[in-house]
């Protein structure tokens, strides 16, 4: 019995036969984290053209719809965060790990990721902070007087998985490293 996917890729002149790896509970999570960066990128994208639309079109302008967009951002920034610094598709520079052989690049690789989640934890930490200290201040926006804290807070709830993400990705670069999914990308000649 053969799967839909293997059915459509024998349908495609020229698709190439992929490796599936099963989905554990992990896997799923990792997945959901993707999605949330991923709707945040929407909702960035609508917030910006509702505004852009709405000024062009009928000259109103929606009220605090800048800081919100700003705030937006932000809590975009920190989930993408958490979904590149897991799959390891975050722009890098390899100029040794490249030139090392397999057993040198894991352990390029290990330093990396605990130097990543030292920084990222750290963050979080500060990031913290500010949601708490933010809130005990009461700030406000400008227009309709929405406390800024709860935007904060999801910022933060994404640092927090890209800290949760980093340290799974640590753990299974140091004992599980057939378990990583990482993308296998061919240098450009």
């Amino acid at each position: 019995m053969t799967s839909d996917f293997d059915r459509l890729t024998n349908r495609l002149p020229g698709a190439l036969p992929t490796r599936r790896f099963p989905k554990n509970g992990m896997d799923r999570f990792i997945d959901v984290i993707e999605w949330i960066a991923a709707f945040f990128v929407g909702v960035v994208a609508l917030n910006t053209f509702l505004a852009v639309f709405m000024r062009k079109f009928f000259s109103v302008t929606i009220p605090d719809y800048y800081n919100v967009g700003q705030f937006l951002l932000g809590i975009l920034i920190f989930w993408g965060i958490a979904a590149t610094s897991y799959r390891g598709t975050h722009i890098t520079v390899d100029l040794l790990w490249g030139n090392v052989g397999p057993r040198a690049q894991r352990w390029i690789d290990v330093f990396a990721t605990l130097v990543l989640l030292f920084v990222v934890t750290v963050q979080t930490y500060t990031l913290f902070d500010k949601v708490v200290t933010t809130r005990a201040d009461h700030i406000v926006t400008m227009d309709l007087q929405m406390p800024i804290w709860p935007f904060f807070l999801v910022a933060w709830l994404g640092d927090v998985a890209a800290v949760v993400l980093i340290a799974i990705r640590t753990w299974r670069l140091i004992f599980h490293p057939d378990e990583l999914h990482d993308p296998k990308f061919k240098p450009v000649e």
